[in-house]
């Protein structure tokens, strides 16, 4: 598992993140992009990413699922713990942490580190900050939720983009960019969405993503798509990069996803049992046409 989680993070075309559906940070690079490396880790100007495997129940897993657009599907990775072992006391209202000790650089490290509360026993979605102005601002809003109108702290963070940090059992999202305006887009690269509708659904990760009963993904990854760029931009069928998942599939696929799809590319028919099975069976589908239009 080690050896693909590093694979994975040499690429710059892989996306991870850390949250829930409405809570999310996460982390990519671009191609030239400077970046400080470490065994599991990638710092950049506009953000960071670091992992830990000390957790021997830790399991990676891998799969497809059909996309809306009839000639394409999604792919994607987890890092999953046990829920209960997820756990990491993520907390419901804005929480004073302290300082942040496990910063990436150490030049944050004293800065103070605040839970926004989203409610997520195995999520912290902070942000870290060394002014004592928004500290002081942060503090007063401790004990409330973030989007309680008497909370002073919502509006403090979008005006001073103070760092956010996302962190769960075994990872670790720091980004550095400005949040934007409300009435603005997401920055390229680093960037974080706090969506309260949707967070107020409750949901760890959507009905699509197979994750087994009993766990949560502690880090989401995204490998790089044979049909699409990180941008979701069209490219020419990328026999290299469709080898590369595949390849993960085949050691971290779901032994039922992996079965109908073989079963697919055998038949030329749909097949599986279950939703995520005849997903899986779709998408073979559609590899085969992509594979023959190359």
């Amino acid at each position: 598992m080690r050896d693909a989680l590093t694979q994975l993070l040499d690429d710059h075309e892989t996306g991870f993140a850390i949250g829930v559906m409405g809570a999310i940070g996460e982390f990519i690079r671009d191609a030239e992009e400077p970046a400080t490396a470490s065994p599991l880790g990638r710092i950049t100007a506009r953000g960071g990413i670091a992992l830990r495997l000390d957790h021997a129940t830790a399991r990676l897993i891998a799969w497809e699922e059909p996309s809306s657009d009839p000639r394409l599907w999604r792919q994607a990775a987890a890092l999953l713990l046990p829920e209960a072992e997820a756990a990491m006391g993520g907390a419901a209202l804005v929480t004073e942490v302290g300082p942040d000790a496990e910063a990436l650089r150490a030049e944050d490290r004293a800065a103070i580190l605040f839970d926004m509360g989203v409610g997520f026993a195995h999520l912290r979605a902070g942000v870290r900050t060394a002014d004592s102005g928004l500290i002081a601002t942060l503090r007063a809003g401790c004990g409330m939720a973030l989007l309680d109108p008497a909370n002073p702290a919502a509006m403090a963070i979008i005006h001073q983009s103070p760092h956010r940090v996302f962190l769960s059992k075994l990872a670790r999202i720091e980004v550095y960019q400005p949040i934007p305006p409300p009435d603005g887009r997401s920055p390229e690269g680093p960037h974080t969405h706090l969506l309260p509708k949707l967070l107020a659904t409750g949901r760890a990760h959507a009905a699509t993503s197979p994750i087994p009963e009993g766990w949560v993904s502690v880090l989401d990854i995204f490998p790089a798509h044979p049909l699409r760029t990180p941008m979701l931009e069209p490219r020419a069928f990328d026999a290299a990069r469709h080898a590369a998942f595949q390849a993960l599939l085949e050691r971290f696929g779901l032994p039922g996803m992996l079965a109908a799809k073989q079963e697919a590319r055998a038949s030329g028919a749909e097949a599986g049992t279950d939703r995520h099975s005849r997903g899986a069976a779709r998408v073979a589908l559609r590899q085969m046409a992509a594979e023959a239009g190359a």
